[in-house]
């Protein structure tokens, strides 16, 4: 693609430029607007300084990934509903050895659930299950949420369906779904655990064990760590659909009225309005605090399961007990399904999309309060850099970069690999990972074809592989990284922010390291 005019390129490149600047710092003094707000500002100075179109603009919207982020986000709320996290959490803490553990634990889970549910989902659904674990622990959030991060990106890797650029890659080039894994596993596998070595060794210190705690009980700590960048909101979670009443959570029988006695102090007050509020609290293990002047009485669930006054309420309660089972088994059932269609190779967006829609129907109430979960000024921001991406790389910057590189990144030799990857690293920073695969998928692949028909394979699987894990960069290098971002500061409960640069000390690093491990990996297949 030629150049643009000079002024077109200077008006593209300055919209590009305050993008960049509002996404790396959302609080600048001069323009404390956000990333969100910065986004739709970038995308709009584009249409604005005429260098895309508004029919352009419109169709640069990456409408799939909208779609797969949407319909995740909406599964993700269910299956917190259906306490899945609270499963996940007694299976990342059973038998933990502390906060080193918990953290080589994190980077395992991540890996292996964004290489089945795409990188991105793996960050929606984990992100705040991280920060509970995190604080209920007394541990720094940062290490885990680095974790949960780079891991999702690097296990991503390792199938066609982990990331979109994957997936394009796997459209374009034709590979098969068993030559892309059994060619790019290796790399993934030895990646995981390199990432793993390198967080431990910058926060060894930090994961004292003495500061670690069990959390695999029912009962959680009614208070959190309070830091200097926590939020001072609280989280208010969404109303279960089918209150647990008639047994207690481990599936024996809740205490008749003899042996209720011994536990309630108050009577038993029916579940409805506030008092319905704050059982549901107490069953999810935050317990309710009754504050006399400077006491507090935490009431457990034990007094929580009053006694039943009469038979028949005891057998509505069971009732309602197996309802609430069989609710939490049809939605763990709908996600598997999800997942098969996602390795099947069906319509990843659609597939999430009928998924959440599946669950919404199955709930058979008003959707309202689960959907008013969905981050959308992240959806938001998705769309606007889709359209300051579309636009920067429409000027012929990126373009004319790649032909005076090309002579110089062929992959018949060790520098021009080396050249190769370091052209993708930097491009998938600037540009984001998949415009750059559009970019340089054909480019390259008609390149290596020249040498041979293994060459182009392997041209296609080092471009995956690098431009999955170049967004380990910075934090703008991948979805993933905004989502997890994103995500830690709109947390109520949990909240916590993760800077541009705390990412950078450790991303820098360890990307040039897993890189080039994995491109020794790569290229010996």
């Amino acid at each position: 693609m030629a150049m643009e005019p000079t002024v077109k390129v200077a008006l593209g490149t300055a919209a590009f430029g305050i993008f960049w600047v509002l996404a790396v710092f959302p609080a600048v003094p001069f323009l404390p607007i956000g990333r969100t707000a910065g986004s739709l500002l970038g995308a709009m100075l584009m249409v604005l300084f005429n260098v895309i179109t508004a029919d352009e603009a419109y169709a640069a919207v990456d409408l799939p990934i909208l779609g797969l982020l949407f319909g995740t986000m909406v599964v993700s709320v269910y299956l917190e509903r259906a306490d899945m996290f609270r499963h996940l959490g007694r299976a990342l803490s059973w038998r933990s050895q502390g906060g080193k553990d918990l953290l080589v634990r994190t980077c395992v889970v991540s890996a292996l659930a964004s290489a089945l549910f795409t990188n991105d989902t793996c960050c929606v659904v984990l992100t705040e299950f991280i920060l509970k674990i995190a604080r209920q622990n007394n541990l720094p959030p940062k290490p885990f949420l680095l974790a949960l991060a780079s891991s999702a990106n690097i296990g991503s890797a390792a199938t066609p369906i982990g990331n979109p650029q994957n997936l394009v890659i796997a459209v374009q080039s034709g590979i098969s779904f068993g030559d892309f894994v059994f060619g790019i596993l290796p790399a993934t596998l030895v990646g995981v655990v390199v990432n793993a070595a390198i967080l431990l060794c910058l926060y060894w210190r930090e994961l004292s064990d003495e500061k670690c705690v069990d959390v695999s009980h029912d009962a959680l700590p009614a208070e959190v760590v309070e830091e200097d960048d926590v939020t001072s909101h609280r989280f208010s979670p969404a109303t279960m659909s089918h209150p647990r009443r008639g047994r207690l959570p481990d599936g024996s029988a809740a205490p008749d009225a003899a042996g209720c006695e011994a536990h309630c102090c108050e009577p038993p007050v029916k579940p409805n309005g506030e008092a319905f509020a704050a059982k549901e609290a107490a069953l999810d293990g935050v317990g309710i605090h009754q504050r006399r002047g400077s006491a507090a009485r935490v009431t457990t669930k034990e007094e929580e399961y009053c006694c039943f006054n009469s038979a028949e309420e005891k057998e509505a309660a069971m009732d309602e007990e197996w309802k609430n089972r069989l609710w939490k088994t049809c939605v763990y059932a709908i996600t598997l399904g999800m997942l098969v269609a996602l390795l099947l190779g069906l319509n990843m967006s659609w597939s999430a999309i009928t998924a959440a829609l599946a669950l919404i129907v199955l709930d058979f109430k008003d959707a309202r309060p689960c959907l008013e979960k969905v981050s959308y000024p992240l959806l938001l921001f998705f769309c606007g850099m889709f359209i300051t991406v579309d636009g920067f790389n429409k000027t012929g910057i990126p373009s004319t970069f790649w032909e005076f590189m090309e002579p110089y990144a062929r992959i018949d030799t060790p520098t021009g690999i080396v050249i190769l990857a370091l052209v993708i690293l930097l491009l998938s920073n600037v540009a984001s990972n998949v415009p750059t695969v559009l970019l340089l998928g054909a480019r390259v692949a008609a390149s290596a074809a020249a040498i041979s028909p293994a060459a182009e394979t392997n041209a296609w699987l080092i471009l995956a592989w690098v431009s999955t894990v170049a967004g380990n960069l910075s934090l703008l290098g991948s979805a993933a990284n905004l989502i997890v971002c994103e995500q830690a500061r709109r947390s109520q409960q949990f909240g916590y922010t993760l800077s541009f640069f705390s990412h950078l000390q450790f991303g820098f690093p360890a990307t040039l390291i897993v890189t080039g491990i994995g491109l020794l990996l790569i290229k010996s297949n």
